[in-house]
């Protein structure tokens, strides 16, 4: 029998699950983790005559836990120590092995970089969800979002990430990147991201948000125009009109026919907002945590592909208790 720590032991025993440890169980079963690991594995480390690698699969579900409650590599190896339900997610154990210190986990990030692995595994998840029925790409809804970078220039280089920048939204200034998304229209799931600096315009973006089999496309005023920009024709825009137009008819009824027609076309758009919302909100993530557009456009990729599990998690729970 397994000697259990002190601590595994009182975990073992208590009787109420946390709504942490619900979301881990919940995630556990919606990951695709053979089909992620069957990327990563032929460029991760072999165990040789030295130190031996810890087991891919523990690296890789310690990375998403960084995603997923945004902890610092340093944090993160505190965090395996003290809080038992990160630690049984990642299978290891204070009695059983040691656990990984924080160079190990900035390595395997760096690996995943070096590869550049984050847009294969958005798109291993995406796969898996299209298999499921959950990515029909009949419609695409385009938007983007502003992610803040740190203006300060006290740093060691006195002086902002240059490859961030500043804009102006309403009469408030930002300074950062944007993360811009393609969503599908009917499941609401996240198809294609690209990132720009700030002041970079959204319809700038547009045709790379667009995979080309769409028949509609979906986006506010910002994008007025988008349909120009885009290098395939045949499908049907539907841009949002700008406020000052709309109250600007004189006809009252025309008037009230405009804002009803605006009103369905919100009621779409509302879908691309729920990513951002589940980034943003449910896995905190307000400002870049690099600096550079590389680094935190792979991370960006990797926490759109774990929004998408996230938003489908109860219809693929459902077939997985079907299956079994």
């Amino acid at each position: 029998m397994t000697q259990m720590s002190f601590s595994d032991a009182e975990y073992a025993g208590k009787r109420k699950k946390t709504r942490k440890e619900v979301f881990l169980e919940e995630m556990d079963c919606v990951v695709p983790w053979q089909a992620l690991l069957a990327l990563i594995e032929p460029v991760y480390p072999k165990a040789g005559n030295g130190r031996r690698p810890y087991a891919l699969k523990t690296m890789l579900r310690i990375h998403l836990l960084q995603n997923w409650f945004g902890y610092s590599d340093p944090a993160m190896e505190e965090a395996l120590y003290e809080v038992a339900p990160l630690r049984r997610f990642a299978g290891l154990s204070l009695t059983r092995g040691s656990v990984p210190d924080e160079t190990t986990i900035l390595n395997f990030r760096r690996l995943l970089e070096k590869h550049d692995l984050a847009p294969k595994l958005f798109a291993a998840v995406n796969t898996h969800l299209s298999d499921m029925g959950l990515l029909l790409r009949q419609g695409t809804i385009v938007d983007a979002t502003i992610i803040h970078a740190p203006p300060s220039t006290k740093n060691k280089a006195k002086a902002r990430d240059p490859e961030m920048h500043q804009t102006k939204k309403g009469n408030q200034w930002y300074f950062g990147m944007k993360a811009h998304i393609g969503v599908d229209a009917e499941g609401g799931m996240v198809h294609t991201v690209t990132t720009t600096a700030a002041n970079v315009a959204d319809v700038m973006e547009v045709d790379k948000l667009l995979h080309g089999k769409e028949k509609a496309a979906y986006a506010d005023a910002g994008y007025i125009g988008a349909e120009k920009r885009a290098s395939k024709r045949g499908r049907r825009w539907y841009v949002a009109a700008k406020r000052s137009k709309v109250k600007a008819i004189e006809d009252e009824q025309l008037r009230d026919l405009t804002q009803q027609i605006e009103h369905i076309k919100a009621s779409i758009r509302a879908k691309v907002e729920h990513p951002f919302r589940v980034i943003k909100r449910q896995f905190g993530y307000r400002k870049v945590r690099f600096k550079g557009l590389a680094k935190n456009t792979a991370q960006i990729q990797t926490l759109f592909a774990l929004g998408n599990l996230w938003m489908a998690r109860s219809t693929l729970l459902a077939a997985g208790e079907v299956r079994s």
